[in-house]
């Protein structure tokens, strides 16, 4: 199972068959003399080493955000979630966002938990991540585990 919190630094967590959560971040911040869609290239071939590497990935939460407060942040998570959802339905593999302040109610027990209750939470539960990104990533891993994907 994988958990993605999408954008220029994307988080993520998986869990995987031998039960294990590994978690991190990985930039997909444009180099200087890119194109406009490498980025999303990037973000593809990231999702199938990632698919390679860990065994079949066999479902994929990710954070679904409804507001943002820059024009450009709106663009880079629309496309790297059409990226995503592309690349999913290709595999057959379910695809389904969780709403920001769900993440952040499970997490934190507030839905408009600021960046570092989020990665305090986190760190309660026994992980290091490396910055907000990654921290909301395993909340949202954690989610999907302890609620069976919202079914409880």
């Amino acid at each position: 199972m994988l958990a993605l919190d999408l954008g220029t630094t994307t988080g993520w967590a998986l869990h995987g068959i031998d039960g294990l959560i590994t978690s991190g971040t990985v930039s997909f911040r444009p180099g200087r003399f890119d194109g406009g869609g490498m980025r999303y290239l990037r973000f593809t071939n990231w999702l199938t080493e990632i698919d390679r590497l860990s065994g079949p990935v066999a479902a994929i939460w990710f954070e679904e955000v409804r507001r943002h407060a820059a024009t450009d942040a709106a663009h880079v998570y629309g496309g790297l979630m059409a990226t995503l959802t592309a690349w999913a339905e290709l595999r057959g593999i379910p695809y389904e966002g969780v709403p920001v302040g769900t993440i952040k109610r499970h997490a934190t027990g507030k839905g408009n938990a600021p960046k570092e209750a989020m990665i305090a939470a986190a760190r309660a539960r026994g992980f290091s991540p490396a910055d907000d990104n990654e921290a909301d990533a395993i909340a949202i891993l954690l989610w999907a585990l302890e609620t069976q994907g919202g079914l409880q």
